[in-house]
């Protein structure tokens, strides 16, 4: 275990340009992420899954398919709320995708019994992670084998926690004046279909531009 812990922090360290942008961006998404984590009972250590997940980019994109902040599939958003269709996709919606993977490692670690097989599962599946429970005939995950993604899993978020909670000691070094701030932001109640969000942004002294980056689950012209 310290050698595969040891692997991720060799890794990891020296991915330094990645490592400042993460920093930076945990300025504007960890407060939010941290909140909802707390709200919905699950660890604060699972804000490391998402960096592990995404390095906080919200318009993170995998080759096949999983998309944002938590790196949701669409056919898995849905069954966790995620409402995600030609106009709206909430897997961008960092809120409402970090609830969703609250429900999620909550009902993983009902299944298998602890956060850490909750954190596994998640790269592999629920039914990925069962299979190998139920073949190897334990539940454990540092006393199991998997493939080679999932055995590194859990100790990249490790290694991730570890550097970033002492980035100065590994040359990471981001002054709080320097973290990208959280966006200030106004909820508007919409009741009735938008034709054209560029008018609607408009009517709200707003631009088409700031509207996508302030709401990049809009995917669409229209709402």
């Amino acid at each position: 275990m310290r050698e595969k812990l040891d692997r991720e922090l060799l890794v990891n360290s020296y991915l330094h340009g990645s490592q400042l942008l993460t920093l930076k961006l945990a300025g504007r998404y960890f407060p939010i992420i941290e909140e909802r984590l707390k709200a919905n009972g699950v660890p604060d250590d699972f804000k490391y899954v998402c960096i592990a997940e995404s390095s906080l980019q919200q318009n993170a994109l995998s080759a096949v398919g999983a998309a944002s902040f938590w790196q949701f599939m669409k056919e898995t958003g849905p069954r966790y709320g995620l409402e995600i269709n030609d106009e709206v996709d909430e897997r961008f919606n960092v809120v409402k995708a970090t609830d969703a993977a609250c429900r999620y490692f909550k009902d993983a670690h009902d299944k298998f019994g602890t956060w850490t097989g909750a954190a596994a599962s998640y790269n592999c599946g629920q039914a990925g992670y069962q299979n190998q429970c139920d073949f190897q005939e334990c539940k454990v995950y540092y006393d199991m084998i998997f493939p080679d993604e999932t055995n590194r899993y859990v100790f990249r978020i490790l290694a991730l926690k570890y550097l970033l909670s002492h980035a100065r000691s590994y040359g990471l070094i981001v002054e709080p004046e320097d973290q990208y701030k959280p966006l200030k932001s106004r909820t508007v109640t919409v009741d009735k279909t938008i034709e054209n969000l560029t008018s609607f942004a408009k009517e709200n002294n707003s631009t088409y531009k700031m509207l996508k980056i302030y709401n990049p689950w809009l995917r669409a012209h229209k709402l």
